[in-house]
């Protein structure tokens, strides 16, 4: 990816009144003014329809097409809610460019009722609060459960859905799965060599040569055009070496919190892998080509998350047996153990403030949060929702049980990143330089003073909203 020029607020309030369909632009445009309130007419409410759904008020939802596809909405969560309102017309549509899409209707004042909005295209969720256009769903929270009346919804999920998605004061972001991340490979090839699962980076070298050096395939890969599936294992190495705090500073936009020594260390450690190890060709392809090559068994290890086994179902072969593995120890005296790992809520849903029907949007994520739509969802698309319990009884496959142990294993060992959804344009500045970190065009030190210059760019702009962990 080029490096992307400083677009101000300003530049992108004037972008989508002027031309609405450039929605390639990364944050999302939207009019200056302060919405007005919804002129949907809701019903009365009640324990069984706490917001007050209108009964043939039609519903408009969108589901980002990317790693989980779309049936689960069709098959699991349209039908649930169909069964209670049957008069509501459920307008179901999907897309991989959601900003693309959908930025042109929230300039226009008209977006749906419910978006996923995830995926490498997802809009800019700052900005999306800064100009007041996402439902306070903290009514939500206090709604009763869809299972059992006496229970209410913050209760069922994982308190970090409420703390990641609250923006301004406001949740309005419903993560709805347990993102899991880490190292992937295949349990089967690993046995049939007699490979190791790495615990330290010397180890993981080591492994890397062996790999290498047995002419069966490359050792390591990443999605070279989308370069975040790189920067993860590069921040939560950092995280590892230097505590929590490192991703903290990174977040609230601290000074000199991209050049510290934790992440020097990290970035350096990346630099030789890419440097030494990487599949022939790997900055020309996307994750789709790069998963798929390691399901030829072309390459034994790539960064992702728990949604890879899903996403690739259709080229695994049925032995292939998908195995994750948290980030090795690194130092010696790491402030965070082994095991250590990157987990967050994610599969962002929202509704938009401005849509004609918010109660049935609210009213749908409430139906999605039941234990049976998200135990479906689980089994369906085999990874983990932030539904507690809801994977109970369930079979889950190779992969989904990997990454499971592994978090299991990590018990309060977890870390998390926000500034990649809260400022756009750090995003696009870290997937452009990390892509250049990794084949050379920059060196360890000079991809943190161009990450640092940003970060300080973004905090010296008073026309962009400021967020605070």
């Amino acid at each position: 990816m080029p490096h992307t020029p400083r677009i101000t607020r300003r530049d992108l309030l004037r972008a989508a009144a002027l031309a609405p369909v450039a929605g390639a632009l990364a944050a999302c445009a939207t009019p200056a003014a302060k919405p007005t309130a919804s002129s949907a007419a809701p019903a009365a409410t009640s324990a069984a329809n706490p917001f007050g759904v209108a009964a043939d008020k039609p519903l408009e939802v969108w589901i980002f097409d990317g790693g989980f596809g779309q049936d689960y909405a069709k098959n699991i969560h349209q039908p649930l809610f169909k069964a209670k309102y049957p008069g509501v017309e459920i307008k179901h549509n999907s897309t991989k460019e959601i900003t693309k899409v959908l930025q042109p209707r929230f300039a226009g004042g008209n977006p749906p009722d419910v978006i996923d909005n995830s995926g490498a295209n997802a809009m800019d969720f700052g900005a999306l609060a800064q100009d007041g256009q996402l439902q306070d769903l903290t009514p939500l929270l206090d709604a009763p459960s869809w299972d059992d009346p006496a229970t209410k919804i913050r209760d069922i999920i994982d308190p970090a859905v409420v703390e990641l998605g609250t923006y301004d004061g406001k949740f309005s972001v419903l993560g709805y799965v347990n993102y899991i991340f880490g190292i992937w490979y295949s349990q089967k090839v690993f046995r049939d060599n007699g490979w190791e699962v790495p615990k330290t980076w010397d180890e993981f070298l080591t492994l890397n040569d062996t790999i290498k050096k047995s002419g069966k395939m490359a050792s390591f890969t990443y999605a070279g055009k989308h370069p975040q599936y790189l920067y993860e294992p590069l921040l939560t190495m950092a995280a590892k070496i230097g505590g929590n705090e490192v991703l903290v500073n990174l977040d609230n936009l601290e000074d000199g919190a991209w050049t510290a020594e934790p992440m020097k260390a990290a970035a350096a450690a990346w630099a030789e892998i890419g440097a030494k190890y990487l599949m022939e060709g790997t900055a020309g392809l996307d994750h789709v080509q790069t998963q798929t090559a390691q399901n030829k068994y072309k390459v034994a290890m790539l960064p992702s998350g728990s949604w890879l086994e899903n996403e690739q179902k259709s080229t695994t072969p049925d032995d292939f047996e998908y195995g994750m593995f948290p980030l090795p120890d690194v130092t010696g005296s790491d402030k965070l153990p082994y095991g250590t790992l990157h987990t967050t809520p994610g599969e962002n849903f929202i509704v938009p403030s401005k849509g004609a029907n918010p109660q049935a949007g609210m009213e749908y994520l409430r139906a999605m949060l039941s234990k049976k739509a998200a135990g479906d969802f689980s089994e369906l698309v085999k990874t983990v929702s932030v539904v507690k319990g809801a994977g109970e009884g369930r079979q889950l496959s190779p992969g989904a049980a990997s990454a499971s142990k592994a978090v299991t294993d990590a018990g309060a060992n977890t870390v998390t990143y926000r500034w990649q959804t809260w400022y756009a344009q750090l995003k696009d500045e870290a997937m452009a330089a990390t892509g250049q970190l990794m084949s050379g065009g920059l060196t360890p030190d000079k991809y943190l003073e161009r990450l640092q210059k940003k970060a300080d760019e973004i905090k010296n702009d008073s026309s962009i909203k400021k967020f605070k962990r």
